[in-house]
């Protein structure tokens, strides 16, 4: 079982930065892939960048070049540095985790997210 809490949302102006967290507790170990997925009301949820525990990263091509995920593996957490930020970008940001079993099963495990809103 794998605990998610998101923080540091907001409100900001274009062009601002944000920086939001995810602290994963629990069976951290055993998380393979770890992420942000956000959602506007009345859309799907999207994808905006995950990093894998090999190291390897991927963002939507929306963010690419604007945000960047990282974390902090002694403190189990996860962090997305927002930059150049738009209107657009405004939504609820979740926290995903993914564990895959060999199998080929995935469990998610979700945040409750955290909302970041940006004004023009």
């Amino acid at each position: 079982q794998v605990q998610l809490v998101e923080s540091g949302g907001g409100l900001v102006q274009a062009g601002g930065s944000l920086r939001v967290s995810c602290a994963a507790s629990g069976s951290t170990f055993s998380i393979d892939v770890i992420g942000w997925y956000r959602q506007t009301p009345g859309k799907q949820l999207e994808l905006v960048a995950t990093i894998s525990s090999g190291g390897i990263i991927n963002y939507s091509d929306s963010v690419k070049g604007r945000f960047t995920i990282s974390r902090d593996n002694a403190n189990n957490t996860v962090y997305l540095q927002m930059n150049s930020l738009k209107p657009e970008d405004t939504a609820v940001y979740y926290c995903n985790a993914k564990r895959v079993w060999r199998a080929g099963i995935v469990i998610d495990y979700w945040g409750q997210g955290t909302q970041v809103t940006v004004s023009s």
